[in-house]
Parts: structure tokens; C-alpha cells; sequence
């Protein structure tokens, strides 16, 4: 008999490794990342204190493209870094879920770095 492998599973074991070493404070919260078949989601984290500081995703109103290729990312990457920006983070800690640093999760880590972010 075959076995399936569960990607839900694997992705979520892989985001448990990551996340024993990656934390976000208050002065460096970390930027975490969820994608879907359709959208893409950022949040800035502060795990100390468990609060979202600031997020943005492809399903906002007034989003223009698609939050499912690179260029939907990019601009995902470039709200949260002005999102950011606006409650003065400068520096965060980036965390991409359990995904493969490839393809969507890069075009948002180098559209925040292009506005702005730290990481």
C-alpha cells in the first residue's frame, strides 16, 4: 500500500522547528507569513505580549491584482512594510511559516524589504 503524505501535516511540523527559533519581541516582532491557493496573509507578531501589531493580506478591499502569484505577494510585502512604517517597527524577525523560502514567500519578504523592513 501507497502512503499519502499529509502536506498539511508536514507544513505544520516544519513551522514548529522554525518556531522554536525564531521570536518576536517588542523592539524586533516577528513577521509571519500564511499563504493559501488564492491569497496570501502578513502579520507583524509580538509573541511576548501574543498581540498582532499590524497585518495585511491579498483579501483587503481596494487590493488590486491577485494574492495568488508573485506580483500579489510583492505588493502583500510592500502593505506590511507600511503598515509598519506607520507604528514606527523599523526591524523584524521574518518567519515564513514552514513554507520553502521560493517563489510567493520571497516576493513578499523582497517587497517588505523594498519598503523599508529590516530583516
Amino acid at each position: 500500500m501507497v502512503k499519502l503524505i499529509d502536506r498539511a501535516k508536514a507544513r505544520a511540523k516544519r513551522h514548529a522547528r522554525v518556531r522554536s527559533k525564531v521570536n518576536g519581541t517588542p523592539e524586533c516582532p516577528r513577521l509571519n507569513v500564511f499563504r493559501s491557493a488564492k491569497h496570501i496573509y502578513a502579520q507583524v507578531i509580538d509573541d511576548v505580549s501574543g498581540t498582532t501589531l499590524c497585518a495585511a493580506s491579498s483579501t483587503v478591499k481596494g487590493f488590486e491584482g491577485n494574492g495568488g502569484n508573485v506580483e500579489g505577494a510583492k505588493k502583500v510585502g510592500q502593505m506590511i512594510a507600511e503598515a509598519c512604517k506607520a507604528k514606527g517597527i523599523e526591524e523584524v524577525v521574518f518567519d515564513r511559516g514552514g513554507y520553502v523560502y521560493h517563489g510567493r514567500i520571497q516576493a513578499l519578504a523582497d517587497g517588505a524589504r523594498e519598503g523599508g523592513l529590516k530583516f
